[in-house]
Parts: structure tokens; sequence; C-alpha cells
């Protein structure tokens, strides 16, 4: 995997499992009776979150912005299309995480547990499970819940930034190294009609009845 196309994964919060993490994770938090209230109050949001599709807008480490349109259809599925030129195409099939990147001709699948996109897609959304809370961090306007896979399966950290209504409103990744990648949802929409092709994406190189 490029550097190139490891930045734009991470801007869909995709993490992905490439090895074990080169820095100790932080310890649990100990969270107080009004933080544990925030934690739950996202928990329920998102457990209740159905299809909702946007626009996203990426900056990462480097301070580079691209965005793109983004698709969610819980539990598992979700798509981020990114605008030209990169061109990049990440697809969440309910089990899969397949990437393609038309530019350099690559196409890339991980399991969808082995992501922090789990986070959000999982059938049971459970942050008491599988997740260490680091801390929670109150906002004028919303809050922020820091996290790490519990098993270490993924590298880095993600934060969940939410609006107090409560809505989720974006994403950081932080990687191994402390580069960060944040993500911000534009014009999010919930919606019930989204084309079940939209969480489809098939090696594009490989021709029609070749393995």
């Amino acid at each position: 995997m490029t550097d190139t196309t490891r930045r734009l994964i991470l801007a869909a919060g995709l993490s992905l499992a490439a090895a074990p993490a080169l820095a100790a994770q932080p310890p649990a938090a100990k969270l107080s009776a009004d933080d544990q209230a925030l934690v739950d109050k996202a928990t329920a949001y998102i457990q209740a979150l159905g299809s909702a599709k946007g626009r996203f807008v990426q900056t990462d480490a480097r301070g580079t912005q691209t965005q793109g349109d983004f698709y969610l259809q819980r539990p598992g599925k979700a798509r981020f299309a990114y605008d030209g030129p990169t061109g990049l195409l990440v697809v969440s099939n309910g089990s899969s995480v397949n990437i393609f990147d038309p530019r350099l001709k690559t196409f890339e699948s991980y399991p969808l547990s082995r992501t922090p996109l789990v986070l959000l897609l999982a059938r049971e959304v459970r942050l008491d499970r599988g997740v260490t809370i680091t801390g929670v961090r109150k906002l004028a306007d919303g809050f922020t819940i820091n996290a790490v896979d519990a098993k270490r399966q993924t590298l880095g950290r993600i934060a969940l930034d939410f609006s107090n209504a409560p809505a989720l409103i974006g994403w950081t990744v932080t990687d191994a190294k402390g580069g960060e990648t944040r993500v911000r949802l534009v014009d999010f929409q919930k919606t019930a009609d989204l084309d079940p092709k939209l969480f489809v994406l098939h090696d594009p190189r490989r021709k029609v009845g070749k393995p």
C-alpha cells in the first residue's frame, strides 16, 4: 500500500491493521457520570441510525484537503467516493472493506472488523465492549469520544465527534506516529432509499469470466 493510498484510507476512518501499534495505547479513562451519559447517548444514536448520505471533507496530517460523497447504511455498509483527481473508492459491503485506487490501478480488501469503521457499522454498537474509551471531551456545541481498539487490532486511535443533538459530525484518526487525519461530515441527511449497488465494489481490473 502506498503512502498516498494509506492517507486517503485514513480519511474514511479506516486505519488498517497492517502492523501492530508502534506506541503504547493510553489506559482506559475513569468516566464521570456525566461522561458516561454522553457515551450512552452517542451509543443509542449510532444504534438507531439507519441510512444516511452527504459530503465529507478530509484534512490530512500535511494539511491537504480532499472531499467526496459518503453513504452509510447500518449495519455494515458504507461508501466513500472521493472527488477527482484521486477518484478513490472505499466501500464496506457488510463484511469486508474494499478499496480501489483508479490512478494506481490497485484493489485491496480488508475485514470490516479490523477497521475503526466497525464502531459505526456494527449490528450492535457497544462502546463498552471491544473498545477502550480513553476520554470524553465536552465542547460548547457538542462532545468528542476518544477511543482505541481494546484488542489493539487496529493501528492508532479514533475520536468521534458529535453535536449536542446528538448527531455524528466527523472523526479524527491518529496513527501510531501521531499524524492526524480529520474528517468532517457535511450536509448529513438521513434517508431510506439508497441503492444497494452503492455498497458493492468488485475488482474492476478483473475481466468477466476470469477469476
